[in-house]
């Protein structure tokens, strides 16, 4: 059994998505610090159910996550469809808010890896002004390319000399999560692929009203707010998504009743 079937989940498409909500996700996160546990966490959206559809590698990837949480909106409706009631959205960049407030107050350590040296500057003089006991033990920008073995052993030592408890990596979808499993064995503490967490925690990217949010139109307003680099994506994704989901629907709730207890 894959490890994303550890908790109660909904399946989208072709992955388990986790059943848990916000507070529920954090009080895992925080007993698998105290257990010095080590595993990654994927955030999903549409683009996560439809890229594990075509790409083995990275369902691969979700599939060995400890969890993988529901950040679009639309996978929090596939999963009350399914019967959880009281689910919400996980999302990256709230998740790392959360986990940085409780660091400065339970003295978690946190590594940042990924973006520019010049982001993770800035994110952590945010974090730090934000959270004034914040303890970011570290942080690392990797080069824009494909790794070399060498150069992938050299940043997991360079991760783990630091002993972190998380470790928030933002390298875009699908990159982070093949790279999360790719280091699950070699990287200590909990991995968290937080997507474009580190460009809205400093403001660079705009995040949506919370009525566009609760909508399921966050997508719309990230459109409309980098359609040059957006518009394929959506563009393809979204109609993809509506209709796998569709047609899978029937049989992936069954799968999930029969998999799962859901009142």
């Amino acid at each position: 059994m894959d490890k994303s079937q550890q908790f109660n989940f909904g399946k989208v498409i072709s992955s388990n998505i986790t059943a848990l909500n916000f507070i529920e996700t954090v009080g895992i996160v925080e007993k698998w610090i105290s257990k010095k546990k080590n595993d990654y966490i994927c955030v999903c959206n549409t683009h996560s159910a439809v890229t594990a559809s075509q790409n083995a590698l990275f369902k691969e990837s979700l599939d060995n996550a400890g969890i993988c949480t529901p950040d679009g909106t639309p996978l929090v409706w596939a999963l009350r469809l399914y019967g959880y009631k009281n689910q919400d959205r996980v999302d990256g960049p709230n998740l790392m808010l959360k986990l940085c407030e409780l660091s400065s107050q339970k003295g978690y350590r946190i590594f940042l890896y990924g973006g520019t040296n010049d982001t993770l500057d800035k994110l952590e003089r945010v974090l730090k002004e934000k959270y004034k006991n914040v303890n970011i033990v570290g942080k690392y920008s990797p080069p824009f390319r494909n790794l070399e073995e060498c150069e992938e052993e050299e940043i997991a030592r360079k991760v783990n000399e630091t002993n972190p408890d998380l470790v928030f990596v933002s390298l875009g979808c699908p990159k982070q999560e093949i790279w999360m499993n790719n280091n699950k064995d070699s990287i200590k503490g909990i991995m968290i692929g937080v997507g474009a967490a580190f460009g809205f925690i400093i403001g660079e990217i705009k995040r949506p009203p919370i009525i566009f949010q609760k909508m399921g139109l966050e997508w719309l307003f990230r459109l409309v707010s980098e359609p040059k680099r957006l518009w394929k994506r959506y563009a393809y994704n979204n109609p993809i998504y509506i209709y796998r989901f569709l047609k899978t629907y029937r049989k992936n709730k069954k799968y999930t009743l029969t998999k799962n207890c859901v009142k």
